[in-house]
């Protein structure tokens, strides 16, 4: 490879899932509700991976060609792709429609309109950035002047970064924030504190390891899914939801958002995927009807019962960006535990 190759980076990611000690030194982004790409620019050409590694290039084809100031250059960049909803919130529901479609008609592109939200400039015209502290970063970023849309810099805040920073990102709409550390480099494929994600509203990802029939309408298909959480088991606890000293640990049933394209997504998938044992180390509703737990689903909810399941739970989509090994329990369901309530099918 010659210098002037762009290279192959993984992205870096979020560590702590909470306000961080140290209130200075941060700057304060948006968490845009969408999928995370690493953007390679290279002349006239464009390619974007996933976090997983998979090219989408062509399920996004107004991105095809590089944003006005990289024309004829090379660049590898990180960013979110998103889709905004009516209100002119990033909507993951809205994007559902485009990223599980390889190859969109012109049509579809014109109804739902992606933007690619880039946050960090990693190399540059043979350059690394790499090191450079993620201020300095941001500089270089802000000086490629990447627009107009479809490519957007994804905006740096002027907010405190204090104990009333959640609750002004639920008045702006927001899904939450992502502080970095001003003078932290860039550091490929790894988790680190120097990126602190905070959420304004509770979603997250679960791995799908069951489901329930459905009554009236959804009779003879999916009514809920059981969703799970990989967790770390205690020393000799294997089991059968136990994975390399992981345990898959049920957190609930989601039946509402269910709508007639993730009806027949599920469908499709759900015979491929059955199996006679749970992947679940502990106790799940009565009649489930289990599954191989590698069916990511975006979740919302509202908090955490006393049981350890999710209050009102709303599936929000599939995510196929995603490794379902990845999912695993953080700060946030720190608190899960206790056996798992009787529900009933449908429910």
């Amino acid at each position: 490879m010659t210098a002037a190759q762009p290279p192959v980076v993984s992205p870096m990611l979020t560590g702590a899932a909470r306000l961080p000690v140290e209130r200075t030194g941060w700057l304060v982004e948006p968490k845009w509700d969408g999928v995370r790409a690493i953007v390679t620019v290279d002349a006239d050409t464009v390619r974007l991976v996933s976090r997983n590694g998979n090219d989408i290039s062509a399920a996004y084809p107004e991105l095809a060609v590089p944003p006005a100031g990289l024309r004829g250059r090379r660049a590898v960049l990180d960013s979110e792709v998103v889709a905004f909803d009516d209100h002119g919130v990033s909507s993951f529901g809205r994007l559902q429609q485009r990223m599980h479609v390889r190859r969109p008609t012109p049509a579809l592109v014109a109804a739902v309109p992606v933007i690619c939200m880039v946050f960090d400039v990693l190399w540059l015209d043979g350059r690394s950035l790499l090191g450079l502290p993620q201020r300095q970063r941001r500089d270089e970023l802000v000086a490629l002047a990447l627009g107009p849309s479809p490519w957007l810099v994804s905006p740096v805040l002027d907010l405190a970064v204090d104990n009333e920073l959640i609750a002004v990102g639920r008045e702006l709409g927001l899904e939450g924030f992502v502080l970095k550390r001003a003078a932290a480099p860039y550091l490929p494929g790894r988790r680190s504190d120097a990126w602190v994600k905070l959420k304004c509203r509770r979603q997250r990802e679960f791995v799908v390891g069951g489901w329930l029939g459905g009554q009236g309408g959804r009779a003879g298909s999916v009514g809920s899914l059981a969703l799970g959480v990989w967790d770390v088991a205690p020393a000799g606890d294997g089991g059968v939801g136990d994975r390399a000293g992981r345990r898959l640990r049920f957190v609930g049933m989601a039946g509402s958002g269910l709508g007639r394209a993730e009806i027949d997504s599920f469908d499709r998938l759900a015979d491929q995927l059955g199996r006679a044992d749970s992947p679940f180390a502990g106790p799940t509703p009565r009649g489930l009807r289990f599954l191989d737990p590698v069916i990511v689903a975006e979740v919302a909810f509202t908090e955490i019962t006393a049981a350890g399941t999710l209050r009102h739970p709303v599936l929000l989509g599939f995510r196929t960006d995603l490794d379902p090994d990845e999912v695993v329990i953080d700060a946030e369901l720190a608190e899960l535990g206790g056996p798992a309530p009787a529900v009933t099918p449908g429910s």
